[in-house]
């Protein structure tokens, strides 16, 4: 029988944590939102935060700012010295000028790891910041929430989970390779000793430890030997994956506001996460409360 791991449930450890850390502080720790965006996956995911940050004892303040002022209050922020984290809700303008946004917020600021700071110590497997390993570097949000679920899904299995490379021997198939989520996940899911068959409309790469080769490896192929299957398309016109295209016993993710899965897929999969997003805001408070450790304590 499938074993369906909600996200909510593990996402409280993880708050507790916060929450017993942040009262230890002994001052105030404030996050600011800045909202720019009519969309309504943003507005939903502020009110997340908001929640999340209530909850644990994080004070929480959400500008909404014309997008072309956008700037300059980012730029107040990153100088306020009470303000400890700064969060962003994309989009607003397109991936070039967003990832210009993204690059604005100052990187100890930045409780998401969008900045280029972050990015490149991910994708070079940098894992601290300081020479003395005291300080672990950030990751982003999303991808982060995905990798703590599947290493609850796989120890429900008795599979390995333990540092430098729990995924070693793993193949993984991810659909979705954008800067945000799929890119850094794979990444991610590599760094740990998995092989990852990335995909996204123009066609596959392969994600190895150190590596990433183009491949025409077909989702048909990817699927029937991929112990984990992660997806998060956006879209409805993307072909549900099916109990018949994957291994019997395969873990699988669906991080898309839509339904990537056939609904009969506990057919064949031993464990099925359907949704990733209180996990996604745990490890947002998880991040801020990091980046004060790290820079501001």
């Amino acid at each position: 029988m499938v074993l369906s791991i909600d996200p909510s449930d593990i996402a409280k450890d993880f708050r507790q944590d916060v929450r017993t850390r942040v009262a230890k502080l002994g001052r105030p720790l404030k996050l600011v939102g800045f909202l720019s965006t009519t969309q309504g996956p943003s507005r939903t995911y502020a009110d997340y935060t908001k929640a999340g940050c209530d909850d644990v004892g994080i004070e929480f303040e959400l500008r909404e700012v014309p997008k072309l002022q956008l700037e300059s209050a980012i730029d107040e922020a990153n100088t306020n010295p009470n303000v400890h984290g700064i969060v962003v809700y994309y989009p607003i303008f397109g991936s070039e000028h967003d990832r210009y946004i993204k690059d604005l917020v100052d990187h100890r600021k930045d409780i998401e790891g969008l900045h280029t700071y972050w990015a490149r110590m991910l994708y070079h497997n940098q894992r601290y910041i300081d020479e003395a390993k005291t300080k672990k570097a950030l990751l982003p949000c999303t991808p982060l929430a995905v990798v703590k679920l599947l290493a609850v899904a796989r120890a429900s299995r008795g599979l390995n989970t333990a540092p430098p490379r729990p995924l070693a021997g793993t193949s993984v198939t991810v659909f979705n390779r954008s800067e945000v989520v799929g890119r850094p996940l794979a990444a991610m899911l590599a760094n740990d000793g998995a092989q990852v068959f990335s995909f996204d409309l123009d066609g596959a790469l392969v994600f190895s430890q150190g590596t990433i080769e183009e491949s025409k490896i077909t989702r048909t192929e990817a699927l029937a030997q991929s112990d984990v299957v992660i997806t998060g398309v956006p879209s409805r016109e993307f072909p549900l994956v099916t109990p018949e295209e994957i291994m019997p016993g395969a873990i699988c993710l669906n991080f898309s506001t839509l339904k990537n899965f056939a609904t009969n897929i506990g057919d064949q999969a031993s464990v099925f996460i359907p949704r990733v997003g209180p996990m996604t805001v745990a490890m947002a408070l998880r991040n801020t409360l990091r980046l004060y450790e790290n820079y501001h304590a």
